[in-house]
């Protein structure tokens, strides 16, 4: 009774499909898709920053700026 037949897993997949439905089983599936795309794409960056041509060679080609506005530092 330790392992599961394969009717005993296409069982509780109708079950759990009923329950939530498809399309936000899909939805979870995207959102699980695009981590692991983020995760895989951070790793491959942090790779990268051991060679510093690389990272200024892809910093060169991404035209995304970043705008900030920064403020002095007072104390109190």
């Amino acid at each position: 009774m330790g392992s599961f037949s394969i009717w005993h897993w296409l069982i509780v997949l109708v079950i759990v499909a009923l329950i939530f439905g498809t399309k936000k089983i899909r939805n979870m599936g995207e959102d699980l898709g695009g981590a692991v795309k983020g995760f895989k794409k951070g790793m491959n960056d942090g790779k990268d920053e051991k060679n510093p041509e690389a990272v200024t060679q892809q910093r060169a080609h991404n035209d995304e700026t970043i705008d900030v506005q920064a403020k002095e530092k007072t104390d109190v």
